[in-house]
């Protein structure tokens, strides 16, 4: 039987790994594989071309094959097109790695969810810090969508009844979407109906960040609490380093 190979293959890395003094075990986000893990071995010596290549939150095209779990790295190549995101945006792109790294299982391709996945990416290198937090307000939802963990947003979860715009709806991690009770925040009927129409849009990226900016505030504890159940942790070690640093 023939080795698999694959080539030509647009990708980020997620997260490295040492596996030996001289070679690394990358976890790369594959556009048509998906998340998969592949072993570069020499990466670590100084005369290894691929060093200044395999960065998190940067483009590459890579070849890798093998049948093994871990699979083997052949060849990478930086796409180009933005520098490496700073400051804020430089740990938001490590909380969307950490989430795809907790939520998607390996080999299990999500085309539509890369491509929103280089999205922001991009716009986290622009410097349009304006833009950031529904960036990834508009990840979070398309990612519990495209992975099948997010309801319906326009009617009641347990009961399917449809929303009214006036009334004021939470979304829940073990119960969906429901009215809200005394003292919780939410959305409107109204606003989670636009999201949902969003969300349904052709091209959903844009739709959904026009939506998102609107209630980001109202919007990003709900989709935490969310992301935290089923990541299946209090706080995600990304979110910990910024409240950390923040409190320096």
């Amino acid at each position: 039987m023939a080795t698999r190979r694959f080539s030509d293959e647009p990708a980020f890395v997620l997260h490295r790994y040492d596996w030996s003094e001289s070679s690394l075990i990358l976890d790369v986000f594959t556009r048509h594989h998906g998340r998969t893990a592949v072993v570069a071995k020499g990466v670590k010596k100084p005369s290894s071309s691929f060093r200044p290549i395999l960065l998190p939150l940067q483009p590459l095209r890579i070849a890798f094959g093998g049948d093994a779990d871990i699979r083997t790295l052949r060849a990478a190549e930086w796409v180009g097109g933005h520098v490496m995101p700073t400051g804020e945006a430089l740990l938001s792109g490590y909380y969307l790695n950490e989430l795809l790294l907790k939520l998607l299982a390996r080999d299990d391709p999500h085309t539509h969810l890369f491509d929103v996945y280089a999205h922001v990416v991009r716009v986290l290198a622009s410097d349009q810090g304006e833009v950031l937090q529904a960036a990834l307000r508009t990840f979070e939802l398309l990612l519990l969508r495209e992975i099948g963990l997010l309801p319906a947003l326009d009617a009641q979860t347990l009961t399917l009844s449809q929303l009214d715009d006036q009334v004021h709806y939470t979304l829940v991690p073990e119960s969906g979407l429901r009215e809200c009770r005394a003292g919780e925040r939410g959305l409107s009927g109204q606003q989670w109906g636009q999201l949902q129409a969003a969300l349904g849009e052709q091209v959903a990226f844009t739709d959904t960040l026009r939506a998102c900016a609107l209630v980001m505030q109202e919007l990003k504890p709900q989709l935490r609490a969310l992301l935290h159940y089923h990541c299946g942790v209090g706080t995600l070690r990304t979110r910990q380093m910024m409240m950390d640093i923040q409190a320096l």
